[in-house]
């Protein structure tokens, strides 16, 4: 026996939808596929473009000109040569800036990174698998916390610590017994500079251990798990594993604290003013010293514009850098 289908139009040839047309059918002007060009997206480039221009270009360029020219800020600026550069070149207070640079870069280069590198480690390999991610998360924010803390702020409470006189640290030594380390940190030439290294790493330790344990979250555990059932301890693990897996993140951190450490401001500025002397005293505040203080504002540009320099070819030499490694790798 045979069922009928007595539905209304069953048998019927259903008639095709007009007006939809798939994305193979779109025409190429159409196309929304990656890489398709039109004269569109130019435009969203424009504002971007604009604002590099007024903020950075122009400044840039104005500031490149000041350095060739004698200007106090008031009457217009008069054309000085190379003048200038001359007397920077024998600048003994230009020099003990970059010198503190120098300090100032093992304090937010080399001593954060190393931690960072240790810390994130152990937060992932170690506390993150015994205690749980989000005991491992809220340590990691606990580091990064001085990074979002205003520079005033932060000065204030630093400030408030290595005070002279009834400072927290030196009541802490007088409290244990060792009153006779207490001392006037940032008041005294001797270790004015290594109270600002300290807290440094203390501010900077944060951006490291943030970026590192973002770049473990590609490391797949079972290398881990493969390796530990190998008996590989943990620092085999972290040498074998974690550096070679995340030394691109390595590079973008030490690139990028290197550049904060040469353009320091915000806590010389609050916590010295480049003093006691010059032994905290760095090329950006002696720049604005120049600009604002001295009124020598060629001269400042011309020590802003050295300061740039260096960046530059720091940024062109660990671009480079990075480059060869990876080229090497792949050649392996």
């Amino acid at each position: 026996m045979t069922s009928l289908d007595t539905r209304p139009g069953a048998g019927e040839a259903r008639p095709r939808r007009e007006g939809r047309r798939t994305s193979s059918a779109l025409p190429p002007e159409e196309s929304l596929l990656p890489g398709a060009r039109r004269a569109g997206f130019w435009l969203y480039l424009i504002p971007g473009f604009v604002l590099f221009t007024v903020v950075i270009l122009v400044p840039l360029i104005w500031n490149v000109y000041l350095s060739f020219t004698d200007y106090r800020g008031i009457r217009p600026p008069t054309w000085a040569g190379l003048d200038n550069w001359r007397e920077l070149m024998s600048d003994d207070r230009f020099w003990t800036s970059f010198l503190n640079s120098v300090f100032l870069i093992i304090a937010m280069v080399v001593v954060p990174t190393v931690l960072g590198l240790l810390l994130a480690a152990m937060l992932f390999d170690l506390i993150g698998r015994k205690f749980g991610g989000r005991f491992a998360s809220f340590l990691r924010a606990t580091y990064y916390l001085p990074q979002i803390l205003p520079v005033a702020i932060a000065a204030i409470v630093i400030g408030w610590i290595l005070r002279p006189e009834n400072g927290a640290l030196n009541t802490v030594l007088d409290a244990v017994g060792l009153g006779a380390l207490q001392h006037n940190w940032l008041g005294s030439p001797d270790t004015a500079l290594l109270s600002i290294m300290v807290v440094m790493v203390w501010v900077q330790l944060g951006y490291p251990v943030v970026i590192f344990m973002a770049a473990l979250q590609r490391v797949d555990p079972e290398l881990y798990e493969a390796a530990e059932l190998d008996g590989a301890g943990w620092f085999q693990r972290f040498r074998a594993i974690t550096v070679s897996i995340i030394r691109p993140e390595i590079f973008v951190v030490v690139l990028t604290c290197t550049i904060a450490a040469l353009k320091v401001f915000g806590p010389i500025y609050a916590l010295t003013r480049g003093g006691p002397g010059d032994s905290t005293i760095v090329p950006s505040y002696y720049a604005y010293s120049e600009f604002f203080q001295s009124q020598q504002v060629g001269y400042g540009a011309t020590i802003a514009t050295a300061l740039t320099l260096v960046i530059v070819v720091i940024t062109i030499f660990f671009i480079r850098a990075q480059n060869r490694v990876e080229r090497a790798e792949r050649e392996r």
